[in-house]
């Protein structure tokens, strides 16, 4: 159990709901189901109240670690709001990790019960509590004994988050519920979110991008939200659901975007587009051209968002009221947070200077778990560095420029692949395109391009590339692919589209 686990304050998080169950109790929080049903903000509060109660006359303590592994529906909400209520911290799983990964990660967040929906399979001998629509909770196993808790976690811990791991083993990240707090009211606060907007909830809840700016901003601003039938995003269904809740707004990652975008000519209709005030883009870097093609299609501007799992997803944004270069060219400005660009030596640069993105506030976490030395390589002086290049323009503009890692050193030159990037994607007939070094005797690396065309033709970007990039910049190896592979988030996995293509 976690030390010092009596708060002073109600947990933030559990009580989410309390304000707009009093004012609005009838207004509807949650459609949800293939029947879409219409879940008000009293009912929904009341669910959350059975299920507290339910966990609080289990064997579970406050301050236990809790696993929730549930796909995006009624049980997965009910369950993380009624164990926060209950003084329990949560780990969100992907339904789909495999086991093998499941186990290891629920040991390291040494988890003593995990809490599934009802399509979920037996957890392999693990306790496993199932989770009821009606806010019950099947607690056929015992939980596992309490053991050692995981040194560094804090009584006003309330969600233990792991980073995506693509490229070595995941940290785990805490957040805290003034944490999770901060990035909601600034989320809230940067959109002008309230009670007469309405989302679907396109990204998974497992994930911060759905769970915080999906899931709990609209919650907290009142709002309305659509859970797919299928518990997951499906673009078959997605402008009905568009339709069905009366969105006002969605957020999602740019693989997302491209997808309902292609579908849209036929599908949006008129009443939609007119609903539409704003679209959110986050988790990776959306192509100017596609930007733009959403902004004519939709009718509605294109927000692009700025985060990840240490500063409690999101750091900065386009704001609606932005002009179209802001809108197109950068990540708008702070919401909650500080930013500053610093030098190779931590020494703050002057406006106009590239350099690596350090942020501060509230929502930034304090470290990781059990790992002092990823958090003191990452976290200086209450300052996060994020590892990502970026520019802060005179006004406090933010630019982000790629990943410090990823740069490619081409005999001397860096190169930013994402610049490559959006290049390659300006190309009509270019749908995706992902650029990475791949080692040369010669100059170190070379620049390598994985593509994916919107038709069958395969154009000549050698060509279109010159006069949009530097000699160096243009790759020098280029594959056309059917389709990329993408994390569970839904952004394109970069490490293996690097493996994959790299002979």
């Amino acid at each position: 159990m976690a030390s010092n686990a009596a708060t002073t304050s109600p947990p933030w998080l559990g009580h989410i709901l309390d304000d707009a169950a009093e004012a609005a109790s009838n207004s509807t929080a949650l459609i949800v189901g293939a029947e879409r049903r219409r879940i008000g903000y009293a009912e929904l509060a009341e669910l959350v109240i059975t299920q507290c109660r339910a966990l609080q006359r289990s064997a579970l303590q406050p301050g236990d670690v809790v696993a929730l592994q549930s796909s995006n529906n009624l049980e997965f909400v009910v369950g993380l709001l009624a164990a926060a209520r209950a003084g329990l911290v949560v780990v969100p799983f992907d339904p789909a990790l495999p086991e093998a990964e499941r186990r290891a990660r629920a040991e390291m967040a040494c988890v003593r019960v995990t809490l599934v929906d009802g399509h979920q399979q037996t957890l392999g001998g693990d306790p496993s509590w199932l989770l009821q629509s009606d806010g019950s909770v099947d607690a056929a196993d015992a939980p596992r004994a309490p053991g050692e808790s995981i040194p560094g976690l804090m009584g006003r811990d309330a969600l233990i988050m792991f980073t995506s791991g693509t490229t070595g083993t995941p940290k785990m990240v805490p957040w805290t519920h003034d944490n999770i707090r901060s990035s909601v009211t600034g989320i809230v606060a940067a959109y002008r979110l309230g009670p007469a907007d309405a989302a679907v909830a396109v990204m998974p809840l497992f994930h911060g991008h759905g769970l915080v700016a999906g899931l709990l901003a609209p919650l907290a601003s009142g709002g309305r939200i659509l859970l797919p039938a299928r518990g997951r995003f499906s673009a078959g269904t997605f402008w009905d659901d568009i339709d069905a809740v009366e969105a006002t707004w969605y957020t999602a990652a740019p693989t997302i975007h491209q997808i309902v975008l292609d579908r849209a000519d036929a599908e949006l209709t008129p009443a939609s587009r007119d609903r539409l005030r704003f679209v959110r883009s986050c988790s990776a870097p959306l192509s100017t051209a596609t930007a733009q093609r959403m902004e004519e299609t939709l009718g509605a501007p294109l927000l692009a968002a700025y985060g990840m799992t240490e500063a409690t997803h999101q750091a900065s944004s386009v704001l609606p009221f932005h002009d179209e270069t802001t809108r197109l060219n950068t990540v708008g400005t702070p919401t909650g947070v500080a930013a500053r660009i610093v030098d190779a030596d931590g020494n703050r640069v002057p406006a106009g200077t590239t350099g690596e993105i350090w942020l501060s506030g509230p929502s930034i976490v304090r470290g990781y778990l059990n790992n002092p030395t990823a958090t003191v390589g990452t976290f200086v002086d209450g300052w996060l560095r994020t590892g990502d290049l970026g520019v802060v323009d005179h006004d406090g503009t933010l630019s982000v420029q790629g990943r410090i890692k990823e740069q490619i050193n081409r005999g001397g030159e860096k190169i930013s692949p994402e610049h490559v990037e959006r290049i390659l994607a300006s190309h009509p007939d270019v749908a995706q395109a992902v650029v990475f070094g791949v080692p040369d005797d010669l100059y170190g690396e070379r620049i390598a391009a994985v593509v994916v065309t919107r038709g069958h033709t395969e154009p000549d970007l050698a060509a279109y590339s010159r006069g949009r990039l530097a000699r160096f910049e243009i790759p020098e190896r280029i594959t056309f692919a059917d389709e990329l592979p993408l994390t569970a988030k839904g952004s394109v996995d970069r490490s293996k589209v690097a493996r994959r293509y790299a002979r």
